[in-house]
């Protein structure tokens, strides 16, 4: 106790010794409980949106007392001023709950979220409400608080009153807490936590320090003066890091159009006379100074020398822009003009897998370089197996204006072509470019099956590394074969073991063909039929089919399929799940509702938040069919932003790799649950192939224009 209280004054000493003379920000700290705040108590600060944060700490909350154990936290901020987190609070790592040495251990999964209230004016106080342990079988942890923060100098106040049934009382009424932060690495803490008074430190190593990859903190708590302790000192460490550093918040902002004045009327004729007076672009006078024995000729010369020069410079500029899309790894490439002088690109993108849009910016930012003095008009057609994705139509001055000033452009985006112009294209080169058919695409990824918080362990899992073999054949169809090696297992995914029957196998998973159309008013069609291992030796047949609204916001999927036992024929599987989907593009939040028969023939409804962050996302679940379930997982990708090109074959990783934990909810106990509401998975589909994860609208083009412009300045 002495050694505590002399490092308690200590730390107090150095604080008293260094004045607060400008205002800084506070760093954020996790609580032992998983929620930004101090110890115990949280404060009305959320994290920041995109960020996730992995935290351990040692001390454990056990009927009634305080002692040492492990505690492992997982937090995010998904939206401006909401925070969730998901908690393990375990006595053992592996000890076995069910053997009666391992009496009166805890192991507990538990989730807390927290939301900031708006329109607070920033300088008076932040105001926030939270729950903690919420919604599960067994709340051993269950609270509700609301607090309110207030910065000053370099300090921050917070106080607050909860409800909770703990035993140790901890926020069950009224509690308080002051973090003074004298150095940008340093804060003092001391809280009153409705039970007992704690003192503290929090150590705070920058993201600078550590090549601007992460933020780590440790923090200790030196002091407390409940009689609930084992222990006076506890300690824990997070890690904080954003999810995507593609995340929109960390774009410039496109800057707003300014107002034009009013144009004054032209006839058409004096329009046609001014536009016959207009100098040549600098472009093709170029290419016409290059011209043999240029300085010889007349200073008048013919309309017919100048239109053979003018169309020579154009032909050597198509080609070089042709060219140029070739050497960055694109497909099925065409660069023409048509006879109204209308600039028209078509390509095909396996390169930029992550997200489509940086293709897009490469292609847009390509044109505007090649004719750098030219105000065509220019479409843009993005494709995939020679199926329409997107069309993007402006003018060269006007997106020129953009890259160089980042100033709105006027694009009109939409998910159909029109051909109206084509019959009168002139095309550079006689062929498309580097055909995407019969090019053999391997994709590797991590396939994983885990528990948490069982009463065998706190963490029990089975890894394989999966191989996806893609080779598209002809337009919209193709073959995809999925294999994996077991790589390793802990104990209890063993053969023979309690959960063998999720334990990740060697060999095929699936092996199937598909033919995919593109059909009018935005529908698509997919049919898949082969065999579906990773299902228990299936043969099946699944149709898919998906309407988008023409700006993307709105989407409804029907996904049926029907599958029999390969080996005997005593099963027989029908599965049938409808969805709809909303897309909120300027804030990357989509809303997801499906229901009908999942794979497992349980019938209900899951509803689904996904909260984008760049190309990552975090999604919570709620699932209602034979049990009751929810959940947080995430994807991010496994590959590049660019990956190799596509010669003769390509090898990649995964643009999207998916956890997620989940727990029963609405029973008086937890069993573990690994069937219901389980939707087919397959390495190709709409969604994923030719709609990029729901992000290839013109409503997220129109919010991520930033993302076209620094996709340009990147790898141009």
């Amino acid at each position: 106790m002495t050694y505590n209280k002399t490092a308690l004054a200590a730390f107090c000493a150095l604080s008293a010794s260094t004045s607060a003379f400008a205002e800084q920000p506070i760093n954020h700290g996790i609580a032992y409980n998983g929620f930004t705040g101090i110890f115990h108590t949280p404060s009305a600060s959320v994290m920041d949106k995109g960020v996730v944060d992995i935290g351990y700490s040692n001390q454990l909350e056990i009927r009634g007392k305080y002692t040492d154990g492990h505690n492992f936290t997982f937090s995010a901020g998904l939206f401006d001023g909401l925070e969730v987190s998901g908690r393990i609070a375990s006595s053992s790592m592996h000890d076995n709950l069910f053997s009666s040495s391992s009496r009166g251990q805890i192991r507990d999964l538990s989730f807390n979220a927290k939301y900031q209230i708006p329109f607070i004016p920033k300088d008076w106080f932040s105001l926030a409400v939270g729950a903690k342990d919420f919604g599960g079988a067994a709340n051993n942890y269950e609270a509700f608080y609301a607090v309110a923060s207030k910065q000053w100098w370099d300090f921050r106040f917070s106080a607050g009153v909860g409800t909770s049934d703990t035993l140790t009382g901890q926020l069950d009424g009224a509690f308080a807490g002051i973090e003074y932060q004298p150095f940008t690495w340093l804060s003092v803490l001391a809280e009153h936590d409705a039970e007992a008074f704690n003192v503290g430190a929090r150590v705070t190593v920058p993201k600078e320090w550590l090549y601007d990859l992460a933020t780590v903190s440790f923090n200790t708590r030196l002091y407390s003066n409940t009689e609930l302790a084992d222990d006076d000192v506890y300690w824990g460490v997070n890690i904080s890091m954003p999810l995507s550093d593609e995340a929109q918040a960390n774009y410039t902002p496109v800057q707003p159009a300014p107002v034009q004045p009013a144009p004054v009327r032209v006839q058409p004729t004096e329009t046609l006379r001014n536009k016959a007076q207009e100098p040549q672009p600098a472009s093709v006078t170029a290419y016409s100074d290059n011209q043999p024995n240029i300085n010889k000729q007349p200073a008048t010369v013919s309309s017919t020398t100048e239109s053979i020069q003018t169309e020579s410079a154009t032909n050597q500029q198509l080609h070089s822009l042709k060219s140029a899309l070739v050497n960055d790894g694109f497909e099925n490439i065409r660069v023409g003009l048509s006879s109204a002088q209308l600039l028209i690109v078509e390509f095909e993108n396996s390169v930029f897998n992550r997200n489509e849009i940086d293709a897009l910016g490469l292609v847009l930012g390509r044109i505007t370089e090649h004719f750098n003095h030219s105000d065509n008009e220019f479409v843009v057609r993005l494709s995939k197996q020679d199926i329409p994705q997107l069309q993007i139509k402006g003018r060269l001055d006007n997106y020129r204006r953009f890259v160089n000033d980042n100033i709105t452009p006027d694009l009109l985006i939409s998910n159909e072509f029109t051909d109206q112009d084509l019959p009168t294209v002139k095309w550079a080169g006689n062929a498309p470019s580097t055909s995407p058919y019969f090019v053999p695409r391997l994709s590797f990824t991590p396939s994983l099956a885990t528990t948490y918080a069982t009463e065998l362990g706190v963490y029990d899992y089975s890894l394989a590394l999966q191989a996806d073999l893609h080779m598209p054949l002809w337009y919209g169809a193709g073959i995809n074969v999925t294999g994996q090696v077991n790589v390793h297992d802990t104990d209890h995914f063993e053969k023979g073991k309690i959960f063998q029957n999720s334990r990740q196998e060697t060999g095929i998973k699936r092996a199937i063909v598909y033919q995919t159309f593109a059909l009018p008013f935005n529908i698509y069609n997919q049919t898949q039929f082969g065999l579906y291992q990773d299902y228990f030796d299936y043969m099946g047949i699944t149709n898919e089919t998906v309407w988008q609204s023409p700006e993307g916001r709105h989407k409804l999927k029907a996904k049926l399929g029907y599958f029999e036992y390969k080996d005997y024929n005593t099963d027989k599987r029908d599965y049938s799940v409808y969805s709809y989907r909303y897309f909120w593009a300027e804030k990357d939040v989509s809303f997801h509702v499906s229901g009908g028969q999942f794979w497992n023939e349980d019938s209900g409804f899951k509803l689904e938040t996904k909260f984008w962050f760049g190309d990552a996302n975090v999604a919570l679940t709620y699932s209602n069919t034979t049990i009751e379930k929810v959940g947080i997982g995430f994807s991010i990708p496994l590959t590049s932003r660019k990956d190799m090109d596509a010669g003769n074959w390509q090898v990649k990783g995964t643009n999207s790799w998916n956890h997620s934990v989940q727990t029963r909810i609405g029973d008086s106990h937890n069993q573990l649950d690994f069937g219901s509401a389980t939707t087919l998975r397959s390495s190709i589909d709409i969604d994923k192939n030719f709609l990029n994860q729901d992000r290839l609208s013109s409503s997220y083009v129109y919010a991520h224009l930033a993302r076209l412009k620094e996709a340009f300045e990147t790898y141009k």
